[in-house]
């Protein structure tokens, strides 16, 4: 089912009930993701002011990084842990299991006391954030046709930047409401706890996963001399299993390095964008927190654009000519973003032009990845790559902070950590183009 294409029609010919479900549920987990995400980012400094009042302002955006580094500490952990907890145990259990753990640790951030107890329970939330983007790329990947995945995975993606939005517009009436606004933020978190209800009801589990965990537990029940190579791959631990096979362990090891630029460019650079606004219009004498939480919402829109728009065009160029596109475009737009760009009703048309790129480049992952992997080790695989990246992009807040800190300017911060494209643009033509095969048994 899941391959069948309609020819001659529309994407959209064919489609059920339970293929649409299943991509509301994987969007759905993605933009309570962004919300949350983007609640942090918009009001860390806010809170590192309020819980460490002592901390002298030029260390603020060094601490604010450090904030968003702990953040991803903890979110490539349970990632990658969510990815193999889905092979094993199934795409709709894992994804609601982490929005659980989400609702309730992302609400008792809101409770923080102190600055340390801030940090524990954003690597805790972190924990729960990573498992639902794995889990229901490889639901949404097994569930739909071959000739509308593509698609569907820019409509799951578009979740992110939908979340982010929220996030902005949210803190744009929160904000003014006192200096501990910023824990209405965090209780809004609770609210996905509603829709877990809604998901163990009304979304299917992966058909090709339940046949995949069927073979899984025949084998483990027979003697390993008796199994063939292709057999053992069942039966070893999922994430061994990516590294053992030669072939895997290359397409891993290239797209975790293409998962890593997306990864640090974004949160090395990006996550900047409102406070680099704020410092434009407070220079202009606008409130600075409104143009924050307007500057989150206007490079959202270009970002949710970017997302759908990245799955049409693999679908009609490939996938590797459209990645080569994104990595070019993000690498020219960040410095003419914080370098060039000084008017507010320029930096406008900038923002939505760099979120379609910057930000819409993350679809590649969810088209491009679950057509690596097989199914017994596809949400392994895809959260790993997704995920393990995190390790090494948490430095990106930290070098920007400190740059930041130092220079006391976003332009050339953004500027250095920028230059990660062009290791993107060097790697991306070594993954297979996959556009318009089945995904791999």
């Amino acid at each position: 089912m899941h391959d069948t294409a309609v020819v001659g029609k529309g994407w959209r010919a064919g489609l059920t009930g339970a293929q649409w479900r299943s991509l509301v549920a994987a969007n759905l987990g993605w933009l309570f993701d962004g919300f949350e995400t983007y609640a942090l980012i918009l009001t860390a400094s806010t809170v590192l002011r309020r819980l460490d009042p002592a901390a002298p302002g030029p260390s603020i955006a060094f601490l604010t990084g450090v904030t968003i580094a702990v953040t991803l500490l903890g979110w490539g952990m349970g990632g990658i842990l969510g990815g193999v907890f889905a092979d094993y145990f199934g795409r709709r259990r894992t994804l609601l299991t982490a929005i659980v753990l989400y609702a309730a640790f992302t609400g008792l951030t809101a409770l923080s006391w102190s600055w340390a107890s801030f940090l524990v329970l954003r690597f805790v939330t972190g924990f729960a954030l990573g498992s639902e983007w794995g889990t229901g790329t490889s639901l949404v990947a097994e569930i739909w046709p071959r000739n509308a995945r593509a698609k569907a995975a820019g409509l799951m993606q578009c979740g992110l930047g939908l979340g982010f939005f929220i996030a902005s517009a949210c803190w744009y009436f929160i904000a003014p409401l006192g200096p501990d606004s910023w824990r209405l933020m965090f209780l809004i978190g609770v609210l996905p706890a509603v829709f877990a209800l809604w998901l163990r009801r009304s979304v299917p589990e992966s058909e090709q996963w339940k046949q995949a965990h069927g073979r899984r537990t025949r084998l483990r029940a027979r003697s390993t001399s008796e199994l063939s190579e292709q057999e053992q791959s069942y039966t070893r631990l999922t994430l061994r299993q990516i590294f053992v096979d030669p072939k895997l362990r290359r397409l891993t090891i290239v797209a975790s390095v293409m998962s890593l630029v997306t990864t640090l460019g974004w949160w090395g650079i990006s996550t900047w964008v409102p406070l680099y606004v704020a410092s434009l219009a407070t220079s202009a004498g606008h409130s600075a927190s409104a143009w924050a939480s307007g500057a989150g919402m206007i490079y959202n829109v270009g970002a949710i654009a970017g997302y759908v728009s990245f799955g049409f065009l693999a679908d009609r160029i490939g996938r590797k000519p459209t990645v080569l596109l994104y990595f070019a475009a993000s690498l020219v737009l960040t410095p003419v973003l914080f370098l060039l760009v000084h008017d507010l009703r320029l930096v406008v048309i900038v923002l939505i032009v760099n979120g379609f790129f910057t930000l819409g480049q993350y679809t590649w992952m969810p088209v491009w990845l679950p057509e690596l992997y097989p199914t017994h080790l596809r949400a392994t695989g895809v959260a790993f790559v997704f995920n393990a990246a995190r390790f090494v992009a948490f430095l990106g807040p930290l070098l920007s902070g400190a740059i930041i800190s130092h220079l006391g300017g976003y332009g050339v911060a953004a500027t250095v950590v920028g230059l990660i494209y062009i290791l993107g643009l060097a790697v991306a033509p070594l993954c297979p183009e996959t556009r318009g095969r089945p995904l791999p048994e």
